[in-house]
């Protein structure tokens, strides 16, 4: 199978980047992609709150999704949106970082709200604190496509590896790992993280992601790693994308999840421990 990787440089109003998301997916569908993944806040890069609740929508009113599920119906394939941000009716009035898996006919097959929120000093001037605009889900999400099972994360989730053993287990042959690094800890960390989780789990780890210096009508700009991967699960990167935008083409053969599984059984050899 062929998978179709789109690296965006977003900004924060979100018209602007479905029209070059439609471009990207229309580039892809040309190459032969079959199923085209999109990277954490597809719609939105912006660290404004003001402008977030300008531009943002709850997910019936937003424009994005529908014209991004016209667009895989139209090209008959398979669609991960890595993430919207999406206006929500909770009364403390924060965001969803929402994942969505599109059919070939635009049907959302699944969504996923992403977990784990950034919360962290990366140094003494940069801080993210993702939990005060965005309410985390609750709920891990496994969802099926024709070449198997996909485990949908989003980011900062790659540094919980139960959740990972967990999707496994439950019989994931693909994890998604949506994102927009911090160019930092994506130096030190994305490489390893997304390997790691691969060998871990015997599955394929696919991880769009954002790139470069976004450009921002509202409050400070904010910069994104790159370097969207594509992981076998033997730990091998079978795609690295490096820093420039563009569509990234990688060929898979899913059958090799159950060989690397064979090879190294492990996500079935938990033993029961006691303490710390």
């Amino acid at each position: 199978m062929r998978l179709g990787l789109i690296q965006p440089t977003a900004s924060d109003t979100p018209a602007d980047n479905l029209a070059a998301t439609l471009a990207d997916i229309e580039r892809a569908v040309e190459q032969g992609a079959e199923w085209v993944l999109t990277p954490e806040v597809t719609n939105c890069v912006s660290a404004s709150r003001t402008r977030q609740v300008e531009v943002l929508e709850l997910e019936e009113h937003d424009t994005t999704l529908p014209a991004l599920q016209k667009a895989a119906a139209d090209h008959g394939i398979w669609l991960l949106i890595g993430s919207l941000a999406i206006k929500t009716n909770d009364p403390d009035g924060r965001f969803a970082n929402r994942s969505y898996l599109i059919d070939p006919f635009g049907e959302i097959t699944a969504r996923y709200d992403k977990i784990h929120m950034f919360d962290v000093d990366v140094s003494a001037t940069e801080t993210y604190r993702e939990s005060e605009g965005y309410r985390p889900g609750d709920s891990a999400v496994l969802a099926q496509t024709p070449w198997g099972a996909v485990g949908m994360t989003i980011c900062y989730d790659v540094r919980f590896a139960h959740l990972y053993r967990g999707l496994a287990q439950a019989g994931a042959t693909f994890l998604t790992v949506p994102s927009a690094f911090s160019p930092v800890t994506g130096a030190a960390h994305w490489h390893a993280l997304l390997r790691a989780r691969a060998i871990e789990t015997g599955c394929f780890v696919i991880a769009p992601a954002q790139t470069g210096t976004h450009p921002t009508t509202r409050g400070r700009a904010r910069a994104t790693y790159g370097h969207s991967l594509v992981v076998t699960p033997w730990g091998d990167v079978a795609l690295d994308a490096g820093e420039a935008c563009g569509v990234y083409l990688c060929d898979i053969a899913p059958e090799e999840a159950a060989a690397a599984r064979a090879r190294v059984p492990s996500i079935t050899k938990d033993v029961p421990f006691t303490g710390p």
